[in-house]
């Protein structure tokens, strides 16, 4: 193999992990943003079965 195809190759392998990291950190994102808005669904729904638990606070000494 002369150099030039070895440099095209190596070009090429590094575009290919570049391009993976990029998808998995597209996914990684997605995957944070869903688990955001479960947690914050799961709020609202506690609120809207309970709505005035944890909403008031009583402190007396």
């Amino acid at each position: 193999m002369d150099i030039a195809q070895l440099s095209t190759a190596m070009a090429m392998q590094n575009t290919s992990v570049e391009v993976s990291v990029a998808v998995m950190k597209m996914g990684k994102e997605l995957v944070e943003q869903n688990g955001s808005q479960i947690t914050n669904m799961m709020k609202q729904m506690e609120l809207s079965i309970n709505p005035h638990i944890g909403s008031n606070i009583d402190v007396t000494l």
